[in-house]
């Protein structure tokens, strides 16, 4: 059959749409409503801009008059409102869903609801119209939550809460104040799963379903996840989770039972089924269903499609479900999207910017959006303007080839993201020698798994004045809620000093690790607003040699006095059948006091655009020795051996146990003489930048940190050229053991007064609006530690 297309839309998922059609031999004509600059060079596509794209009955009259015998409509918007109905009573088939299809998308309540009836794996949810209702559930929840307004909220209509505070104040904005308008008349409250996220666009005919590559968008402006949302400034395909075991599981679990659920119910989906999935520790979960097209996805998948696209919409559009006779072939390469965006997007930003875009070599397309033609002037008339699209033999060469296309564009102001991909390269090893912490031996996922899996737990011994929260750098008592009229609020930390202690033993220098246990503690009482009081330690052994414990306490002492507290108390056991050898462990506990004005951090307080200040470590400080000794033994190093990154040091084990910086008279002094200028601070211990930043933070807000913005101790240079990038950033503190994050107009201030404490101060970033998809710190030329 001869098909004469119409296809509804202006973006760059309609501009790929009608490049790929326009390749199909069956396809006669398309004509694009209003279409755009990109669309109208494209061999049989002509734009029409006589009818407006929500004009369905005058669309269905255009059809008619032009003889057009299906219909493609690209948005979202049109499915909702119902335009597969308008074509349908006009027997012209469309490739989309009918309107009750469509409430899949339309309404988040009705998605969940819809999940739950047909067993889908998803987040426990309830759904909630009256407010009262709502809060009284967060109240009662034990897990975190996510909030979702349930209509069409432009992708904004979702709030991360960290605390039943911030629940109870997102759920005002939504449904009393109206945020999101009528789309938050009616919120979905659901678990908070944790893992990675996954997007599949499937060819559906009601019966049959046929998946595009598995592909992961890019949606926030700038490198690194940072800056506001945007509908996309880019993406690839496939990723490296979605195994064929994987997508296995997703078509049998989630989308096989998707398109069977809404047979049985009487709505039978056709059309693209984008599917939205977080892959947690449980396996998939299904986040989301949107019931079109994902855009910049649509520009990222299409090119690896290599069968006919129109044959497959029409074995999807028909009466009789014909997909499953239907190949849907995918090409064996990997595929990357660059958008350009115009200057200031996702903000106010100017139209009508004249543009070039130069002929593009085979393996690369250029896909308009934001575009309209002037005459014989190419104009750009949108926030998100072009893309360059490639593919490659790999994900890399993809991704190079794509910014190589990039160069073909042209226009005063372009904007556009230089690490599209990035979450796919940061954990790639760039050599057969590049090391992680978990080859070691320690899997920072499974700490974090573990705290998210024992909240439920610990809060369940909530009492007055302590809230049992878990997860921060340490915990509170509240004395005069409990009870205690006026007293202060008690703070506790306690810590180790882990696996550094071996290299002690090897050393048989034990006064520095006993510094480094104070030091672990108290700073993570200092960075809450505490002042540390006393101390305690536990020292377990084989057989007590009094000499290594004494030396081990007279550090403890040492750390004591420079930080201020007493150490009063502790414990020393003997356990030869648990210990063996001359092995000891250590541990301790710090206990500090502070009043409610003085609590930090003060998430509620901050804003984009807080400055990020930090302190230099003194070195590896006690977290990552795990890691540090594999890479010590894999350079085929002895701890007595001259150190190669520090000439002046005795050895490369003298240089290890340089003890941790005690930081809290310096910032107990700062933050009394700058009163609120301070607004959080984080300790850079475990987990490193990437994991001990966002605990500071609001969930809306994330930091931007530039690694060229301080001086790098040549330890963390010399480590770099054994340990890939990423796991440099979540493992080690890189020189930096604090950051605060500061009120702009008081940054100066707050440097002045940490230098003159003694510290060396730094300025290394600032705070911006977080993205969905964000870990909630973003680290700017992250792939200078690869060279």
């Amino acid at each position: 059959m001869s098909l004469r297309i119409l296809l509804i839309g202006n973006g760059g998922r309609e501009h790929a749409l009608a490049w790929k059609l326009s390749q199909s031999a069956n396809v006669e004509a398309i004509i694009v409503v209003p279409g755009n600059g990109g669309t109208a060079g494209l061999p049989k596509v002509t734009n029409n801009i006589t009818v407006a794209a929500d004009d369905y009955p005058g669309l269905v009259q255009l059809a008619l008059k032009e003889r057009l015998n299906l219909v493609v409509p690209g948005p979202e918007a049109p499915l909702v409102d119902g335009v597969e109905g308008y074509f349908r009573d006009a027997r012209i088939p469309c490739f989309g869903p009918s309107k009750d299809a469509a409430r899949m998308e339309g309404s988040k309540t009705f998605s969940k609801d819809f999940m739950k009836k047909h067993n889908i794996p998803t987040a426990a949810y309830e759904n909630f119209s009256d407010y009262e209702q709502a809060c009284q559930y967060i109240k009662t929840v034990k897990h975190n939550v996510v909030i979702k307004a349930t209509g069409l909220a432009a992708g904004k209509g979702v709030i991360l809460p960290e605390t039943e505070e911030e629940a109870l104040q997102a759920l005002k904005e939504i449904m009393l104040d109206k945020a999101f308008g009528d789309a938050g008349s009616e919120v979905v409250i659901e678990e908070f799963l944790t893992g990675d996220e996954l997007s599949i666009l499937s060819f559906c005919d009601g019966t049959t379903i046929k998946s595009l590559p598995a592909a992961q968008d890019h949606k926030r402006i700038g490198d690194g996840d940072t800056g506001l949302n945007t509908g996309g400034m880019g993406c690839y395909a496939p990723t490296k989770i979605a195994t064929p075991a994987l997508l296995a599981q997703i078509e049998r679990d989630i989308l096989q039972p998707t398109i069977d659920g809404m047979r049985k119910d009487g709505f039978p989906f056709r059309g693209c089924l984008f599917t939205g999935l977080m892959i947690t520790a449980d396996g998939p979960q299904a986040l989301e269903y949107n019931v079109r097209f994902g855009d910049p996805e649509t520009q990222t998948v299409l090119p690896l499609l290599e069968s006919d696209l129109a044959d497959i919409m029409v074995a999807c559009s028909g009466p009789s479900p014909l997909l499953q006779y239907v190949p849907v072939q995918i090409a064996q390469k990997f595929s990357a999207t660059v958008v350009v965006s115009a200057p200031g997007y996702p903000s106010s930003y100017p139209k009508n910017i004249p543009m070039q875009v130069a002929s593009s070599p085979a393996g690369t397309t250029i896909f308009h959006a934001g575009t309209k033609l002037s005459g014989d002037a190419l104009l750009t008339n949108g926030g998100r303007v072009i893309a360059a699209n490639a593919t490659g033999d790999s994900l890399k060469a993809a991704v190079d080839k794509a910014y190589e296309g990039v160069k073909l564009i042209e226009f005063e102001g372009m904007h556009y993201r230089k690490d599209i991909a990035y979450r796919a390269f940061r954990n790639d090893d760039a050599s057969e020698s590049k090391l992680t912490y978990a080859q070691s031996g320690v899997s920072i996922d499974a700490g974090n798994n573990l705290v998210n899996r024992i909240k439920a737990a610990v809060a369940t011994t909530r009492r007055a004045g302590a809230d049992a929260e878990i997860g921060g750098f340490g915990g509170e008592v509240d004395l005069s809620q409990a009870g205690h009229t006026s007293a202060p609020i008690l703070v506790g930390a306690i810590d180790g000093v882990g696996t550094k202690l071996i290299i002690a033993q090897a050393m048989n220098k034990h006064d520095t690790v006993g510094i480094d246990l104070v030091a672990m503690n108290v700073n993570d009482l200092v960075v809450q607003g505490a002042e540390p009081v006393m101390f305690l330690d536990y020292y377990g052994c084989s057989k007590l040699d009094v000499s290594v414990a004494a030396s081990f306490v007279e550090g403890v002492a040492k750390g004591c006095i420079d930080a201020g507290c007493a150490l009063v108390g502790g414990e020393t056991a003997e356990m030869p059948d648990l210990y063996s050898g001359e092995d000891y462990d250590a541990a301790g506990a710090a206990i500090g006091v502070m009043r409610a004005a003085q609590r930090l951090p003060r998430k509620d307080a901050m804003a984009p655009g807080d400055i990020l200040v930090a302190l230099a470590s003194s070195g590896v400080h006690s977290n990552g020795f795990s890691l540090v000794r594999r890479v010590v033994q894999t350079r085929g190093l002895a701890y007595t051996d001259p150190c190669p990154w520090d000439s002046s040091a005795p050895s490369v084990g003298q240089s290890l146990l340089t003890p941790t910086r005690i930081y809290v008279k310096s910032l107990l002094s700062v933050l009394a003489s700058t009163g609120d200028a301070v607004k959080g601070m984080a300790h850079i211990t475990g987990g490193g930048l990437t994991e001990n930043v966002p605990r500071m933070l609001p969930n809306h807000l994330a930091a931007v940190i530039d690694i060229a913005s301080w001086e790098h101790p040549p330890v963390f240079k010399w480590l770099r050229q054994s340990v890939v990038p990423s796991e440099m950033a979540r493992t080690f503190n890189n020189g930096l053991g604090m950051v605060l994050a500061v009120t702009p107009d008081r940054a100066d201030e707050v440097v002045a007064s940490l230098r003159a404490a003694g510290e060396t101060v730094y300025t290394i970033g600032k705070l911006v609006e977080r993205a969905a998809d964000s870990n909630g710190c973003g680290l700017l030329n992250l792939e200078s530690w690869a060279t």
